[in-house]
């Protein structure tokens, strides 16, 4: 099934629409296209966002504190390591 699509007429300022269209064409996508990843973009970073409230808002922090504190386990291995840089 195809999806319905809807035209919105965007009004932007000149600055910002000539930035746009110059990162559009390097990308070798239409203004359109452009605009739509950045906005389906946003969409992504703010349910990113939304998701990770609630997980925080949920988050039992005294158990996770227990948690770190107890005893045994094994100690990291040799691959366990962040290389230099």
């Amino acid at each position: 099934m195809k999806q319905a699509k809807v035209t919105y007429p965007l009004r932007l300022p000149q600055s910002v629409k000539a930035e746009v269209e110059r990162r559009a064409k390097a990308d070798g996508i239409s203004v359109n296209q452009f605009v739509a990843t950045a906005v389906a973009e946003k969409l992504a970073a703010m349910d990113t966002a939304a998701f990770f409230a609630e997980r925080h808002g949920r988050a039992d922090f005294k158990a996770f504190d227990r948690l770190m504190r107890r005893k045994g386990g094994e100690p990291p291995g040799p691959d366990d390591t962040i290389a230099d840089r």
